[in-house]
């Protein structure tokens, strides 16, 4: 899903990062639309890590006030940043829609240990159904609004509007996180000539270069 090449230099940045930075990496995923599955060519690498630190780290009496991330700038199509694990933890508590995202995303570049296992193994009993459905709509309106009511509309801004339409009938229909994965929620769409024309839109996505 990834070009071998490209993997290469993304899992070779996330290791001088743990050099650099003097953290662990416990996980390290593609998000964004290379992961949902509507990707075109141009599109960017979204590379989203958790890492811990040493444990003297967490015990300074200024850890509230410690920056608990780590961003770069984008650099050849790459965009590279993480949380902190005591970040990433106190979100997930509150069903963090990107969190959610981040572990169920199907490309993976490095799992270091058993953080990313226990936390998909805590999401049912974690997961608000309520919060969850608020987000995707939230999602589905801000970006109606801002790409789809102009003259001219860029191919993969669709998707942004409806990828979260169709995870809210998962949520609906479910119960439970909705898959990242356009392909999957897409599954639960019976209208057959709605499913046509997403499909042709998705062939023009793949071999677009940014046009509209």
């Amino acid at each position: 899903m990834i070009d071998a090449d490209v993997e290469e230099i993304i899992i070779k940045r996330l290791r001088n990062t743990e050099e650099k930075e003097g953290v662990r990496i416990i996980m390290a995923i593609e998000s964004g639309s290379r992961a949902w599955g509507f990707a075109s060519p141009n599109s960017d690498y979204d590379v989203r890590f958790i890492y811990s630190r040493k444990k003297d780290w967490y015990l300074a009496v200024d850890l509230e006030d410690r920056r608990d991330v780590i961003e770069y700038p984008i650099i050849d199509e790459i965009d590279l940043n993480g949380w902190d694990v005591r970040k990433a933890l106190k979100l997930f508590w509150r069903s963090n829609p990107a969190f959610v995202e981040w572990i169920q995303s199907p490309i993976t570049y490095i799992a270091d240990g058993s953080f990313r296992e226990h936390a998909l193994n805590l999401l049912p009993d974690l997961y608000s159904v309520e919060k969850g459905i608020y987000h995707y709509r939230s999602m589905a309106k801000t970006n109606y609004r801002g790409y789809l009511r102009e003259e001219i509309v860029p191919l993969k801004k669709y998707f942004y509007v409806l990828r979260p339409l169709f995870a809210i009938k998962w949520l609906e229909e479910f119960g439970t996180a909705a898959p990242i994965e356009f392909d999957k929620v897409l599954n639960l769409v019976t209208d057959s000539a709605l499913l046509e024309t997403v499909h042709s839109l998705l062939g023009a996505v793949a071999v677009s270069h940014g046009q509209p």
